[in-house]
């Protein structure tokens, strides 16, 4: 036998397993309106390069392989055991009838249906099974030589694994033996089966199966208008008489003669053979390389729906970092419990109303005026802790709910939602804690500073007057007060506290220094906020990027499709040109 790809089908051999790869990499993961009939359509693709296409080019010189399918009852199991003249496979009693589809050849064809080729994923046994991954392999002497029938599952049967495998065996098939009956000729999902036959210029024969002799004609005629009509009418068409049946479960063999005589010429004849082989493989291949357009344009609507998914939950949290980072530097913190306890620590009454009456006064002065104690500088820096994890705790808050609010107006994000395990429209249970640390840790990053900015100055009266720890709690004063945002009845107040602060911070410091400090001692705390809200950001965004979309896919897919196209063309051309 013949078994070597030539340098073109070699070529398009390599095309075809980069397509298959690509249609496997293409996961569409996301739930997007109509995603699930391009799921199917994926998957039916990916089946039928790894069942057939690969494998047919492979072995282009195989016997041609005839699947025999069709409507429950139409007679399937019957038809094939009186071809091949003795009984091969059951015909179900019961409805629906779970079994492994039979394959009947030559015994000097059994190298071909080996585990490595045609259907791989199918186990091969040599007895009868009800496991529908199996594949029942009958050898028989009755069968010609380069001919093999298959009797595959109902097509509308009861049973989804029938359907699924009855379409699974079609796509496998070089030639379509379509059996139908008087009785169920026009039903809807053979014709669904045939339309898709004809998309692809698949090898089709019909076989109107079980007709009485008085039908015959009437049914035979409109079904061949019907075939015609749907782009069949080049399909052979035999009829089969409704008549007895042997014990063996055998029709007459003169009924099923013209089937079988036409099956055995083309077994005989290798032109032919090839010709119909080609004819499926071709129209298969251009088939696959079309709907890969299809699976592309689905792989970028999940790409798409991931960049808005993505952006809805950074543009929450984005929100959310920049109001902490706002509110933590526009005096928002230098009220309530933090504003009460700064003052205790620096005095109130005449130092505040001095401040506000004489804006000139000398720093000294106002160093000399504070009241601060060791005890009262930590009541401030519990205040700021307290004031800080609220800040944190209420924006994280928001931030979830805004991003999950614009997940849920999404079916792709409501399907993760609904996966993730947790709530996500709450901040996560532990973000109460973490922000505890987080700001206990930037205080301790103030404090360092101070320590670090003071390291020759702590033999002096200021820094011994206020201690490290009194210095730390002005500076954090003055980080919130920032820029100047405070505004109304709280000015002379919060802002003249945040004077005071600075003030207190350049009699030890300097000016520069104080910016120096003021300035790190911000950047330090959008650090671990920013930390903290990345962290509940990536509750959303894990989500995304575990999907494995990228934006890349689609047009993976679609130079794949187009490389098959070149070639299938650059096959046709020197034919073409042969003919001209």
């Amino acid at each position: 036998m013949t078994d070597q790809p030539t340098a073109d089908s070699t070529r398009m051999i390599t095309a075809l397993v980069r397509l298959r790869q690509s249609l496997q990499d293409a996961e569409l993961p996301l739930e997007i309106p109509g995603v699930d009939a391009q799921r199917t359509a994926r998957q039916e693709m990916v089946d039928q390069l790894e069942d057939y296409v690969i494998p047919r080019l492979m072995t282009i010189d195989a016997p041609l392989l005839t699947v025999v399918g069709g409507s429950t009852g139409a007679g399937k199991s019957t038809l094939v055991n009186s071809l091949v003249g003795h009984r091969v496979t059951e015909p179900g009693v019961l409805r629906p009838t779970t079994r492994s589809p039979v394959l009947v050849h030559h015994p000097d064809d059994a190298e071909w249906f080996g585990q490595d080729r045609l259907l791989p994923d199918l186990e091969r046994v040599t007895h009868a099974t009800t496991d529908p991954a199996a594949l029942q392999l009958v050898p028989s002497l009755s069968m010609p030589a380069g001919l093999a029938i298959l009797d595959a599952p109902d097509i509308d049967s009861v049973e989804e694994r029938n359907r699924t495998l009855a379409a699974q065996l079609l796509a496998a098939a070089d030639l379509w033996l379509f059996v139908t009956s008087a009785a169920r000729y026009a039903d809807q999902v053979p014709w669904d089966f045939l339309r898709q036959a004809a998309e692809r210029s698949a090898a089709v024969a019909i076989v109107l199966d079980r007709t009485p002799a008085e039908a015959v004609q009437t049914v035979a005629t409109h079904l061949a208008r019907m075939l015609a009509s749907r782009g069949l009418k080049d399909s052979p068409l035999f009829t089969v008489h409704e008549g007895p049946v042997s014990d063996d479960g055998l029709l007459p063999a003169e009924s099923v003669s013209d089937i079988r005589g036409w099956l055995e010429s083309l077994a005989d004849d290798t032109e032919a053979r090839t010709a119909v082989v080609k004819q499926t493989l071709d129209g298969a291949i251009r088939t696959l390389a079309r709907r890969t357009h299809g699976v592309a344009d689905a792989a970028a609507e999940q790409a798409s729906a991931v960049r808005r998914l993505r952006e809805d939950s950074d543009k929450a949290y984005d929100a959310a970092i920049t109001a902490i980072t706002t509110a933590s530097a526009d005096g928002t913190l230098l009220r309530g419990e933090v504003l009460a306890r700064w003052q205790e620590f620096v005095g109130t009454g005449e130092l505040l109303k001095s401040l506000e009456n004489r804006v000139g006064w000398l720093r000294d002065r106002v160093v000399n005026a504070v009241k601060g104690k060791p005890q009262q500088a930590e009541r401030v820096t519990v205040a700021v802790e307290s004031g800080l994890e609220t800040l944190i705790m209420e924006h994280a808050e928001a931030a979830a709910e805004r991003a999950e609010a614009s997940w849920q107006s999404l079916a792709s994000g409501q399907a993760l939602l609904a996966a993730a395990g947790q709530d996500l429209g709450r901040a996560s249970r532990g973000l109460r804690r973490q922000a505890e640390r987080a700001v206990r840790d930037w205080q301790n990053d103030v404090l360092e500073m101070v320590r670090s900015e003071g390291a020759d100055k702590r033999t002096t009266a200021r820094f011994l007057a206020y201690g490290v720890n009194g210095l730390s709690v002005a500076l954090m004063v003055v980080v919130f007060s920032a820029t100047a945002g405070i505004t109304g009845a709280e000015v002379g107040i919060a802002g003249g506290s945040a004077v005071l602060g600075q003030k207190l911070l350049e009699a030890v410091f300097g000016d520069q220094a104080v910016r120096s400090l003021a300035e790190r001692s911000r950047r330090a705390l959008e650090v671990r906020v920013t930390a903290l809200l990345e962290a509940e950001r990536r509750r959303y965004t894990d989500l995304l990027d575990g999907l494995g979309i990228t934006a890349d896919t689609p047009e993976q897919l679609r130079a794949a499709s187009r490389r098959v196209d070149d070639l299938r063309f650059a096959a046709v051309q020197p034919r073409a040109e042969g003919h001209s």
